[in-house]
Protein backbone atom coordinates (compact mmCIF):
# COMPACT_ATOMS: atom_id res chain seq x y z
CA UNK A 1 0.00 0.00 0.00
CA UNK A 2 3.00 3.04 1.25
CA UNK A 3 6.63 2.11 -0.79
CA UNK A 4 8.57 1.32 2.22
CA UNK A 5 11.45 2.65 0.64
CA UNK A 6 10.12 6.34 0.52
CA UNK A 7 10.95 9.15 2.11
CA UNK A 8 9.36 9.83 5.32
CA UNK A 9 8.23 13.32 6.54
CA UNK A 10 7.48 13.36 10.36
CA UNK A 11 4.79 16.08 11.17
CA UNK A 12 5.57 17.05 14.72
CA UNK A 13 3.01 16.73 17.02
CA UNK A 14 3.62 19.20 19.26
CA UNK A 15 2.19 21.85 17.32
CA UNK A 16 -1.40 20.35 16.00
CA UNK A 17 -4.37 22.18 16.85
CA UNK A 18 -7.21 20.08 18.45
CA UNK A 19 -9.95 19.42 16.68
CA UNK A 20 -13.12 21.58 16.98
CA UNK A 21 -16.67 20.13 18.06
CA UNK A 22 -18.47 18.83 15.37
CA UNK A 23 -21.91 17.98 14.65
CA UNK A 24 -21.14 14.12 14.89
CA UNK A 25 -19.49 14.42 18.37
CA UNK A 26 -22.49 16.55 20.09
CA UNK A 27 -24.69 13.81 18.66
CA UNK A 28 -22.98 11.09 19.76
CA UNK A 29 -22.47 12.11 23.71
CA UNK A 30 -26.37 13.64 23.81
CA UNK A 31 -27.07 9.99 22.70
CA UNK A 32 -25.28 8.13 25.07
CA UNK A 33 -26.31 10.24 27.92
CA UNK A 34 -29.67 10.04 27.19
CA UNK A 35 -29.14 6.29 27.17
CA UNK A 36 -27.30 6.07 30.52
CA UNK A 37 -30.34 8.04 31.89
CA UNK A 38 -32.78 6.21 30.36
CA UNK A 39 -30.99 3.16 32.50
CA UNK A 40 -30.94 5.16 35.36
CA UNK A 41 -34.61 6.09 35.77
CA UNK A 42 -35.86 2.74 34.41
CA UNK A 43 -33.83 1.44 37.56
CA UNK A 44 -35.49 3.68 39.35
CA UNK A 45 -38.91 2.98 38.49
CA UNK A 46 -38.74 -0.88 39.35
CA UNK A 47 -40.35 -0.40 42.92
CA UNK A 48 -43.32 1.64 41.79
CA UNK A 49 -43.72 -1.33 39.18
CA UNK A 50 -43.87 -4.06 41.61
CA UNK A 51 -45.91 -2.37 43.68
CA UNK A 52 -48.66 -1.97 41.07
CA UNK A 53 -48.57 -4.86 39.45
CA UNK A 54 -52.32 -5.54 40.78
CA UNK A 55 -53.59 -2.28 39.41
CA UNK A 56 -53.60 -3.45 35.17
CA UNK A 57 -54.35 -6.50 33.26
CA UNK A 58 -51.38 -8.97 33.00
CA UNK A 59 -51.66 -9.42 29.59
CA UNK A 60 -51.00 -5.45 29.34
CA UNK A 61 -48.15 -5.84 31.43
CA UNK A 62 -46.90 -8.75 29.98
CA UNK A 63 -46.50 -6.72 26.36
CA UNK A 64 -45.72 -2.92 27.79
CA UNK A 65 -42.98 -3.60 30.28
CA UNK A 66 -40.95 -6.18 28.04
CA UNK A 67 -41.66 -3.42 24.72
CA UNK A 68 -40.01 -0.94 27.04
CA UNK A 69 -36.99 -2.66 28.65
CA UNK A 70 -35.94 -4.77 25.52
CA UNK A 71 -36.36 -0.85 23.65
CA UNK A 72 -34.69 0.65 26.36
CA UNK A 73 -31.32 -1.92 26.28
CA UNK A 74 -31.37 -1.88 22.53
CA UNK A 75 -30.85 2.43 22.69
CA UNK A 76 -27.54 1.56 25.44
CA UNK A 77 -26.53 -0.30 22.82
CA UNK A 78 -26.99 1.16 19.70
CA UNK A 79 -26.08 4.82 21.15
CA UNK A 80 -22.77 2.48 22.53
CA UNK A 81 -22.32 1.98 19.01
CA UNK A 82 -23.75 5.00 17.17
CA UNK A 83 -25.59 2.38 14.95
CA UNK A 84 -29.36 3.47 14.37
CA UNK A 85 -29.28 5.91 17.48
CA UNK A 86 -31.80 8.30 15.91
CA UNK A 87 -33.88 5.23 14.86
CA UNK A 88 -33.93 3.12 17.88
CA UNK A 89 -34.46 6.41 20.30
CA UNK A 90 -37.46 7.06 18.13
CA UNK A 91 -38.51 3.94 18.38
CA UNK A 92 -38.70 4.22 22.28
CA UNK A 93 -40.51 7.28 22.27
CA UNK A 94 -43.13 5.91 20.31
CA UNK A 95 -43.37 2.73 22.37
CA UNK A 96 -43.81 4.97 25.49
CA UNK A 97 -46.74 7.15 23.83
CA UNK A 98 -48.64 3.98 23.10
CA UNK A 99 -48.11 2.83 26.82
CA UNK A 100 -48.71 5.71 28.31
CA UNK A 101 -52.12 5.98 26.06
CA UNK A 102 -53.26 2.33 26.64
CA UNK A 103 -52.52 3.03 30.69
CA UNK A 104 -56.00 4.05 31.67
CA UNK A 105 -57.92 0.89 29.36
CA UNK A 106 -55.80 -1.58 30.96
CA UNK A 107 -56.78 -0.63 34.92
CA UNK A 108 -58.95 -3.96 36.00
CA UNK A 109 -62.27 -3.17 37.40
CA UNK A 110 -62.42 -1.90 40.64
CA UNK A 111 -58.70 -2.01 41.48
CA UNK A 112 -57.29 0.13 44.25
CA UNK A 113 -55.05 2.57 42.37
CA UNK A 114 -52.42 4.08 43.76
CA UNK A 115 -52.84 8.06 44.71
CA UNK A 116 -48.76 7.93 44.11
CA UNK A 117 -47.16 8.34 41.12
CA UNK A 118 -47.67 5.85 38.08
CA UNK A 119 -44.22 4.15 37.23
CA UNK A 120 -44.83 5.24 33.50
CA UNK A 121 -44.19 8.59 35.11
CA UNK A 122 -40.27 7.92 36.25
CA UNK A 123 -40.10 7.05 32.39
CA UNK A 124 -41.77 10.31 31.03
CA UNK A 125 -38.34 12.91 30.80
CA UNK A 126 -36.70 9.83 29.26
CA UNK A 127 -39.17 9.55 26.36
CA UNK A 128 -39.37 13.30 26.04
CA UNK A 129 -35.23 13.01 25.78
CA UNK A 130 -35.18 10.81 23.31
CA UNK A 131 -37.99 12.38 21.09
CA UNK A 132 -35.77 15.44 21.00
CA UNK A 133 -32.88 13.43 20.25
CA UNK A 134 -34.68 11.48 17.26
CA UNK A 135 -37.13 13.86 16.17
CA UNK A 136 -36.90 17.30 14.33
CA UNK A 137 -37.53 20.56 16.79
CA UNK A 138 -40.82 20.79 15.35
CA UNK A 139 -41.74 17.27 16.28
CA UNK A 140 -40.22 16.93 19.41
CA UNK A 141 -41.18 19.59 21.01
CA UNK A 142 -45.32 18.44 19.92
CA UNK A 143 -44.55 15.23 21.64
CA UNK A 144 -42.82 17.28 24.85
CA UNK A 145 -46.34 18.97 25.05
CA UNK A 146 -48.25 16.03 24.33
CA UNK A 147 -46.57 13.19 26.78
CA UNK A 148 -47.12 15.31 29.57
CA UNK A 149 -50.55 16.53 29.03
CA UNK A 150 -51.63 13.01 28.36
CA UNK A 151 -50.34 11.87 31.60
CA UNK A 152 -52.36 15.07 33.79
CA UNK A 153 -55.21 13.70 32.04
CA UNK A 154 -55.13 10.43 32.68
CA UNK A 155 -53.71 11.56 36.69
CA UNK A 156 -56.82 12.99 37.40
CA UNK A 157 -59.37 10.65 36.24
CA UNK A 158 -60.09 7.60 38.60
CA UNK A 159 -58.15 5.23 36.31
CA UNK A 160 -55.06 7.37 36.45
CA UNK A 161 -55.59 7.10 40.48
CA UNK A 162 -58.16 9.96 40.78
CA UNK A 163 -55.01 12.53 41.77
CA UNK A 164 -55.97 16.51 42.83
CA UNK A 165 -55.63 18.38 40.02
CA UNK A 166 -52.79 20.50 41.21
CA UNK A 167 -50.58 17.09 42.02
CA UNK A 168 -51.22 15.91 38.76
CA UNK A 169 -50.03 19.11 37.11
CA UNK A 170 -46.88 19.84 39.06
CA UNK A 171 -46.29 15.39 37.91
CA UNK A 172 -46.81 16.88 34.35
CA UNK A 173 -44.75 20.42 34.62
CA UNK A 174 -41.80 18.71 36.64
CA UNK A 175 -41.09 16.13 33.32
CA UNK A 176 -42.31 19.17 30.81
CA UNK A 177 -39.00 20.99 32.29
CA UNK A 178 -36.79 18.49 32.05
CA UNK A 179 -37.96 17.27 28.89
CA UNK A 180 -37.50 20.88 27.81
CA UNK A 181 -34.32 21.21 28.86
CA UNK A 182 -32.95 18.31 27.07
CA UNK A 183 -34.58 19.84 23.74
CA UNK A 184 -33.21 22.75 24.10
CA UNK A 185 -29.77 22.13 24.98
CA UNK A 186 -29.56 19.51 22.01
CA UNK A 187 -30.96 22.10 19.23
CA UNK A 188 -28.47 24.43 21.16
CA UNK A 189 -25.33 22.05 20.73
CA UNK A 190 -26.65 20.64 17.32
CA UNK A 191 -27.03 24.03 15.58
CA UNK A 192 -23.42 24.90 17.35
CA UNK A 193 -21.86 22.27 15.91
CA UNK A 194 -23.20 23.11 12.57
CA UNK A 195 -22.02 25.96 12.79
CA UNK A 196 -18.61 25.38 13.34
CA UNK A 197 -18.82 22.12 10.56
CA UNK A 198 -19.92 24.90 8.19
CA UNK A 199 -17.09 27.36 9.56
CA UNK A 200 -14.55 25.07 9.11
CA UNK A 201 -15.25 24.12 5.90
CA UNK A 202 -15.63 27.88 5.16
CA UNK A 203 -12.15 27.68 6.08
CA UNK A 204 -10.51 25.27 4.69
CA UNK A 205 -11.74 26.47 1.46
CA UNK A 206 -10.57 29.54 1.92
CA UNK A 207 -7.23 28.25 3.24
CA UNK A 208 -6.96 26.00 -0.06
CA UNK A 209 -7.21 29.41 -2.50
CA UNK A 210 -4.79 31.26 -0.04
CA UNK A 211 -2.34 28.44 -0.86
CA UNK A 212 -2.56 27.90 -4.47
CA UNK A 213 -2.57 32.08 -4.97
CA UNK A 214 0.58 31.74 -2.93
CA UNK A 215 1.88 28.72 -5.12
CA UNK A 216 0.92 30.98 -7.70
CA UNK A 217 2.68 33.65 -6.97
CA UNK A 218 6.12 32.27 -5.75
CA UNK A 219 6.09 30.28 -9.57
CA UNK A 220 6.08 33.98 -10.93
CA UNK A 221 9.02 35.53 -8.71
CA UNK A 222 11.01 32.00 -9.26
CA UNK A 223 10.22 32.84 -13.38
CA UNK A 224 11.27 36.45 -12.81
CA UNK A 225 14.15 35.67 -10.72
CA UNK A 226 15.04 32.69 -14.00
CA UNK A 227 15.10 35.77 -16.47
CA UNK A 228 16.19 38.52 -14.63
CA UNK A 229 19.28 36.47 -13.17
CA UNK A 230 20.05 34.62 -16.02
CA UNK A 231 19.11 36.43 -19.21
CA UNK A 232 19.61 39.85 -18.89
CA UNK A 233 23.00 39.19 -17.07
CA UNK A 234 23.92 37.00 -19.98
CA UNK A 235 23.13 39.59 -22.53
CA UNK A 236 25.08 42.16 -20.58
CA UNK A 237 28.00 40.08 -20.19
CA UNK A 238 27.58 38.96 -23.93
CA UNK A 239 27.70 42.81 -25.13
CA UNK A 240 30.70 43.19 -23.11
CA UNK A 241 32.64 40.38 -24.31
CA UNK A 242 35.70 42.01 -26.10
CA UNK A 243 37.82 39.30 -25.41
CA UNK A 244 38.04 35.27 -26.01
CA UNK A 245 37.72 34.38 -22.28
CA UNK A 246 34.68 36.69 -21.76
CA UNK A 247 33.22 35.69 -25.22
CA UNK A 248 33.77 31.84 -23.94
CA UNK A 249 32.04 32.54 -20.60
CA UNK A 250 29.27 34.62 -22.27
CA UNK A 251 28.45 30.90 -24.30
CA UNK A 252 28.42 29.22 -20.94
CA UNK A 253 26.26 31.82 -19.28
CA UNK A 254 23.63 31.66 -22.72
CA UNK A 255 23.90 27.53 -22.61
CA UNK A 256 23.17 27.91 -18.98
CA UNK A 257 20.30 30.33 -19.50
CA UNK A 258 18.60 27.89 -22.07
CA UNK A 259 18.96 25.21 -19.44
CA UNK A 260 16.65 27.10 -17.11
CA UNK A 261 14.40 28.27 -19.56
CA UNK A 262 13.55 24.87 -21.03
CA UNK A 263 13.22 23.83 -17.22
CA UNK A 264 10.80 26.59 -16.49
CA UNK A 265 8.98 25.45 -19.79
CA UNK A 266 8.14 21.96 -18.23
CA UNK A 267 7.78 23.15 -15.01
CA UNK A 268 5.45 26.17 -15.33
CA UNK A 269 4.41 26.61 -18.83
CA UNK A 270 3.13 30.23 -19.90
CA UNK A 271 -0.33 29.16 -18.79
CA UNK A 272 -0.75 30.18 -15.55
CA UNK A 273 -3.59 28.15 -14.82
CA UNK A 274 -0.90 24.85 -14.60
CA UNK A 275 0.74 24.23 -11.60
CA UNK A 276 3.75 21.92 -10.56
CA UNK A 277 3.05 18.53 -9.64
CA UNK A 278 5.47 19.45 -6.05
CA UNK A 279 3.91 22.25 -5.70
CA UNK A 280 0.19 20.21 -5.25
CA UNK A 281 2.09 17.67 -3.31
CA UNK A 282 3.46 20.34 -0.67
CA UNK A 283 0.21 21.80 -0.15
CA UNK A 284 -1.60 18.79 0.82
CA UNK A 285 1.77 18.39 3.34
CA UNK A 286 0.91 21.50 4.11
CA UNK A 287 -2.36 20.89 5.12
CA UNK A 288 -1.73 17.75 6.93
CA UNK A 289 0.21 19.70 9.31
CA UNK A 290 -2.50 22.06 10.07
CA UNK A 291 -4.73 19.08 11.11
CA UNK A 292 -5.26 17.69 14.52
CA UNK A 293 -3.42 14.40 14.46
CA UNK A 294 0.05 12.87 13.26
CA UNK A 295 -0.47 12.26 9.43
CA UNK A 296 2.56 10.26 8.13
CA UNK A 297 4.19 11.16 4.45
CA UNK A 298 5.62 8.97 1.98
CA UNK A 299 7.23 10.38 -1.14
CA UNK A 300 8.09 8.95 -4.30
CA UNK A 301 9.65 10.79 -7.75
CA UNK A 302 7.65 14.17 -8.15
CA UNK A 303 9.00 15.06 -11.50
CA UNK A 304 9.08 18.22 -12.88
CA UNK A 305 5.96 18.36 -14.64
CA UNK A 306 2.83 20.29 -14.03
CA UNK A 307 -0.98 19.96 -14.27
CA UNK A 308 -3.77 22.35 -14.68
CA UNK A 309 -4.62 24.45 -11.89
CA UNK A 310 -8.11 23.01 -11.79
CA UNK A 311 -7.11 19.31 -11.48
CA UNK A 312 -4.62 20.77 -8.80
CA UNK A 313 -7.33 22.24 -6.93
CA UNK A 314 -9.35 19.13 -7.24
CA UNK A 315 -6.65 16.61 -6.17
CA UNK A 316 -5.69 18.81 -3.39
CA UNK A 317 -9.09 19.04 -1.93
CA UNK A 318 -9.58 15.26 -2.78
CA UNK A 319 -6.98 14.81 -0.27
CA UNK A 320 -7.66 17.51 2.14
CA UNK A 321 -11.16 16.25 2.43
CA UNK A 322 -10.03 12.50 2.88
CA UNK A 323 -7.35 13.21 5.57
CA UNK A 324 -10.21 15.48 7.60
CA UNK A 325 -12.93 12.42 7.02
CA UNK A 326 -9.68 10.21 8.57
CA UNK A 327 -9.77 12.42 11.52
CA UNK A 328 -13.55 12.78 12.25
CA UNK A 329 -14.44 8.83 11.52
CA UNK A 330 -11.71 6.77 12.02
CA UNK A 331 -11.25 7.13 15.31
CA UNK A 332 -8.55 8.49 17.74
CA UNK A 333 -6.49 6.17 19.80
CA UNK A 334 -4.45 3.53 17.80
CA UNK A 335 -5.10 4.78 14.23
CA UNK A 336 -2.47 5.15 11.89
CA UNK A 337 -2.52 7.39 9.08
CA UNK A 338 -0.68 8.33 6.36
CA UNK A 339 -0.53 9.96 2.80
CA UNK A 340 1.43 8.96 -0.39
CA UNK A 341 2.48 11.23 -3.28
CA UNK A 342 4.09 10.08 -6.46
CA UNK A 343 4.15 11.27 -10.34
CA UNK A 344 2.48 9.04 -12.67
CA UNK A 345 1.93 8.81 -16.65
CA UNK A 346 1.35 10.84 -18.72
CA UNK A 347 1.91 13.44 -16.77
CA UNK A 348 -0.21 12.94 -13.63
CA UNK A 349 -0.22 12.48 -9.98
CA UNK A 350 -1.60 9.84 -7.38
CA UNK A 351 -2.40 10.44 -4.16
CA UNK A 352 -3.33 7.76 -1.66
CA UNK A 353 -4.30 8.92 1.62
CA UNK A 354 -5.04 5.85 3.86
CA UNK A 355 -6.00 4.92 7.79
CA UNK A 356 -6.13 1.72 10.32
CA UNK A 357 -9.04 2.94 11.49
CA UNK A 358 -12.64 2.04 11.65
CA UNK A 359 -13.59 1.96 8.01
CA UNK A 360 -17.34 2.14 6.78
CA UNK A 361 -19.82 0.82 4.48
CA UNK A 362 -19.44 2.38 1.46
CA UNK A 363 -22.44 0.89 -0.52
CA UNK A 364 -24.60 1.83 2.40
CA UNK A 365 -24.19 5.59 1.48
CA UNK A 366 -25.05 7.03 4.93
CA UNK A 367 -25.94 10.64 5.41
CA UNK A 368 -22.63 11.95 7.15
CA UNK A 369 -20.93 9.77 3.90
CA UNK A 370 -21.69 12.60 1.20
CA UNK A 371 -18.41 14.51 1.43
CA UNK A 372 -17.33 11.28 0.24
CA UNK A 373 -19.65 11.03 -2.73
CA UNK A 374 -19.60 15.21 -3.24
CA UNK A 375 -15.91 16.43 -1.98
CA UNK A 376 -13.81 13.67 -3.29
CA UNK A 377 -15.41 11.27 -6.00
CA UNK A 378 -18.00 13.83 -7.62
CA UNK A 379 -15.19 16.43 -7.69
CA UNK A 380 -12.41 14.61 -9.37
CA UNK A 381 -14.51 12.96 -12.10
CA UNK A 382 -15.45 16.34 -13.39
CA UNK A 383 -11.75 17.56 -13.06
CA UNK A 384 -10.81 14.53 -15.46
CA UNK A 385 -9.56 12.44 -12.80
CA UNK A 386 -10.34 9.16 -10.71
CA UNK A 387 -11.14 8.42 -7.01
CA UNK A 388 -10.93 4.60 -5.56
CA UNK A 389 -12.25 3.82 -2.11
CA UNK A 390 -11.09 0.73 -0.53
CA UNK A 391 -13.00 0.37 3.21
CA UNK A 392 -14.74 -1.82 5.20
CA UNK A 393 -16.56 -1.92 9.13
CA UNK A 394 -13.15 -2.36 11.00
CA UNK A 395 -10.97 -2.57 8.19
CA UNK A 396 -9.46 0.51 7.72
CA UNK A 397 -9.68 3.09 4.59
CA UNK A 398 -8.10 3.76 1.57
CA UNK A 399 -8.60 6.66 -0.81
CA UNK A 400 -6.53 6.56 -4.31
CA UNK A 401 -7.06 9.83 -5.87
CA UNK A 402 -5.54 9.77 -9.34
CA UNK A 403 -5.37 12.54 -12.02
CA UNK A 404 -5.57 11.96 -15.08
CA UNK A 405 -8.20 8.95 -14.90
CA UNK A 406 -6.93 6.22 -16.78
CA UNK A 407 -8.27 5.08 -20.18
CA UNK A 408 -11.07 3.05 -19.80
CA UNK A 409 -9.33 0.09 -22.21
CA UNK A 410 -7.18 0.33 -18.88
CA UNK A 411 -9.45 0.49 -15.93
CA UNK A 412 -10.36 -3.26 -15.09
CA UNK A 413 -13.59 -4.57 -14.24
CA UNK A 414 -14.52 -2.83 -10.44
CA UNK A 415 -17.41 -4.71 -8.19
CA UNK A 416 -18.77 -3.91 -4.92
CA UNK A 417 -17.71 -1.12 -3.09
CA UNK A 418 -14.56 -0.12 -5.58
CA UNK A 419 -17.10 0.01 -8.32
CA UNK A 420 -19.01 2.43 -6.70
CA UNK A 421 -15.66 4.29 -5.48
CA UNK A 422 -14.63 4.16 -9.46
CA UNK A 423 -17.95 4.97 -11.45
CA UNK A 424 -18.32 8.64 -12.59
CA UNK A 425 -21.68 10.27 -11.16
CA UNK A 426 -24.49 10.32 -13.54
CA UNK A 427 -26.21 13.74 -14.53
CA UNK A 428 -28.49 13.78 -11.91
CA UNK A 429 -25.46 12.60 -9.41
CA UNK A 430 -26.02 15.56 -6.81
CA UNK A 431 -29.86 14.47 -6.39
CA UNK A 432 -29.08 11.03 -6.15
CA UNK A 433 -26.98 11.73 -3.19
CA UNK A 434 -29.52 13.56 -1.31
CA UNK A 435 -31.49 10.53 -1.33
Amino acid sequence: MVDSSATVLPVPAARQPRNPISLKQVEKVMSRSVAGFGIVFGAQAVPSVLSQLYEAYPLWLWIVIPALVSTLVVVAILSGVQFWVRQSQGVFALVYLIALVSWPFAVLPGAEVTTGAHWLWYLMTVATAMAAISFNVVFGTIYLVLIPAIYFVVRITPDGGGAVWHAALIEAVYAFILGAAVLIIATMLQVAATNVDSAQATALDRYGRAVRAHATEVERVQVDSIVHDSVLTTFLSAARAFTPEAQTLAGTMAGNAMGHLREAALVLPDDPSMVRVSAVVQRIIASSRELARPIEVHLKSLGTRSIPAGAAEAVHAAALQSMVNSLQHAGDYGVERWISARAVSPGGIEVVVGDTGAGFDLSAGPSERIGVRVSIIEQMTNAGGRVVIKTAPSEGTTVTIRWPAPSAEKVPARTGRDALAAAPPRTESRKAVSR
